[in-house]
């Protein structure tokens, strides 16, 4: 006889192993990503920065700048919207990887990656709902962005914001983004950032450290 499964019983299952098992670093200070959809024009030079930064092979990229298009003649629209690692507060990946090879930095917020670690196993590629870490190919290891974190040290921005010639692509602590407080080009003086646009993950999931100057047809509430 098949049991009936009581869902409140396990839910609080699934929160009790969770709370005993991993427990989220708070970061002294979170940082995180802001792009404006609307003034990008995709030329990907961050992309280029990036896979040059990190000798990446032609496969895996950790930023990737999506091109979204719809409507019909005359009324269309496109704009772009670009994502990596979101550094997420509570990062899906970190709990997957049996090495320990990827960790959440308690003064910054940033999820880094040791791939010299990686088994390969690639449940952390399965576990994070916005893609972030890539599967290397010829090195059959996962890695992913880390914010440039030798560049974060060094005082610098990270090679994706640094190659962004319209200057729409930036980092800042996230809770300033959100708030709108953070003195950045990639916000406009009249900008509200949100911290979701259409076809991406929810972001209850792992509370992702990104926000969008989203173009109307990508607001989630529009």
């Amino acid at each position: 006889m098949v049991r009936k499964i009581d869902k409140q019983e396990l839910k609080a299952g699934i929160e009790r192993k969770v709370a005993q098992t991993y427990e989220p670093v708070k970061p002294a200070v979170q940082l995180g990503f802001i792009h404006h959809n609307v003034d990008c024009i995709g030329c990907r030079a961050c992309e280029i920065a990036c896979k040059d930064k990190n000798g990446l092979p032609p496969g895996p990229r950790f930023r990737r700048v999506m091109y979204v298009e719809g409507g019909s003649y005359p009324e269309v629209y496109a704009y772009k919207v670009n994502m990596s690692c979101n550094h997420c507060a509570e990062p899906a990946c970190l709990p997957t990887c049996p090495t320990g090879a990827i960790w959440k930095r308690a003064d910054n917020g940033v999820v880094d990656i040791d791939s010299t670690l990686c088994i390969g196993c690639r449940k952390c590629e399965a576990a994070c709902p916005y893609g972030a870490p890539q599967w290397d190919p010829q090195e059959l290891v996962v890695k992913k962005c880390n914010m440039c974190i030798d560049e974060l040290e060094a005082g610098r921005k990270p090679y994706c914001v640094m190659a962004c010639m319209m200057r729409v692509l930036d980092i800042g602590p996230i809770e300033q983004i959100w708030s709108g407080k953070l003195k950045t080009t990639a916000m406009g003086p009249h900008d509200q950032p949100v911290k979701q646009v259409k076809n991406m993950a929810n972001p209850e999931l792992t509370k992702p450290s990104v926000a969008f100057v989203p173009h109307s047809k990508g607001r989630v509430d529009g």
